[in-house]
């Protein structure tokens, strides 16, 4: 599969940076449970983290395909770009919709790394991706709006100078009824009232705002954040109040993408990593690659690796075409996941007892790329969407 010149260097690029990151580097912060500070000061560094800010902006003004390659990249040569990732996308929202002294204020900064915006204060314990039910409200109060309530998973929280929050700005409307033919699909009226601001976590924090660890199966940095007579400013609202639902969809088509990206880079680790080793571990007097056993376990995950790639490909090419890319969004990360994962689980057996050693990293990375099964969007939710807004069927929830 050709590339331009242009991706072919900024893969050599991420690949030369990642080299100074090897495997003791991760292997101590995960024993510690530690941001990867020096990390993602390097990737901010070279202008990769800010790869979709617009060059007028102070950023690399890159396309999603090369968004795409930096974080396949990433993830390929063995290291964990979740640490950045949002800052390549949450910033869509802001750029997108926020108004012309919005952009100017922040976005320069966050090309520069002055100021990290990694937070999506979105996913509440009640609502989980049932976005539409969630609770945190702000109430308009002179020039402030007054935010009260509860997000969990809001990952890098504790690392982050910035958050994109959504909350609730008028009572949550009635469903919709159902249509005539019983499709009852999502109406306007469903997403209104969602509104989005910029939360400056730096002057929020220890005034009305507190942030939760939650340890977890891998290193995330991931927290539940709680909101008390919280204050932001009504400058701060992104947009017009009751469409931020609306504003943050483009974000998430982003984010699954990019995700789908790093999934994909995962799989490429894991299968070098197995191809190597099965070539040179000898048992009973042979490479254990000689045997079909252990070939076409690795050869399956080639394959869905490279159909799930094309998909990828895809849904960047349409993102910055500007055109429509739900579907192809969501099908990238549904077949990058469950490739990645895969990948990961015939890396293991292939390294029989080695695979669980810490030395060898494949169970870090086992544990990491587990995670995109589940997050940022279940395998069922993907399917469900794919069954309602691309074949037609009823909706099932």
């Amino acid at each position: 599969m050709s590339e331009s010149a242009e991706l072919a260097q900024i893969r050599e690029a991420v690949r030369a940076l990642c080299a100074d990151f090897p495997g003791e580097y991760w292997r101590a912060l995960d024993r510690e449970r530690a941001y990867p500070e020096q990390f993602v000061a390097a990737l901010t560094k070279a202008g990769f983290l800010a790869a979709l800010i617009p060059e007028q902006y102070g950023g690399s003004g890159l396309t999603m395909s090369a968004a795409v390659a930096i974080m396949e990249e990433i993830q390929a040569s063995g290291c964990n770009g979740a640490a950045g990732h949002a800052q390549m996308y949450t910033m869509g929202t802001l750029l997108r919709h926020g108004s012309a002294e919005q952009k100017a204020r922040y976005l320069p900064d966050i090309a520069r790394g002055k100021l990290r915006l990694q937070a999506f204060g979105v996913t509440e314990p009640t609502s989980g991706t049932d976005t539409l039910a969630l609770r945190t409200n702000a109430v308009r109060d002179g020039d402030y709006y007054v935010v009260n309530g509860q997000k969990i998973w809001t990952s890098r929280a504790e690392h982050s100078d910035l958050m994109l929050l959504l909350a609730r700005t008028t009572p949550r409307p009635p469903p919709d009824p159902p249509s005539p033919a019983g499709e009852g699909r999502v109406g306007a009226s469903r997403t209104a009232g969602l509104s989005v601001f910029i939360v400056d976590m730096r002057e929020a924090k220890g005034h009305g705002l507190t942030i939760r660890p939650i340890r977890t199966m891998m290193n995330h940095a991931t927290t539940e954040v709680f909101f008390e007579n919280m204050r932001v400013p009504a400058a701060n609202m992104i947009g017009n109040e009751g469409e931020g639902f609306r504003y943050i969809l483009s974000g998430m088509n982003a984010e699954r993408i990019l995700i789908a990206a790093e999934c994909i880079g995962d799989a490429k680790w894991f299968i070098a990593k197995a191809a190597s080793y099965a070539g040179e571990r000898v048992v009973f007097g042979r490479p254990i690659g000689q045997n079909q056993g252990v070939q076409f376990p690795i050869a399956r995950c080639y394959i869905a690796m490279r159909a799930a790639e094309l998909m990828v490909r895809e849904a960047a090419a349409l993102y910055e075409a500007g055109q429509e890319c739900g579907a192809e969004a969501n099908m990238a990360k549904h077949l990058a996941a469950e490739a990645s994962w895969a990948a990961a689980d015939m890396c293991v057996q292939t390294h029989g007892g080695f695979g669980f050693a810490e030395e060898f990293d494949i169970e870090r990375k086992f544990r990491e790329t587990r995670l995109y099964t589940v997050a940022p969007i279940s395998t069922n939710l993907v399917l469900s969407y794919i069954a309602e807004h691309v074949l037609g069927l009823p909706r099932s929830y």
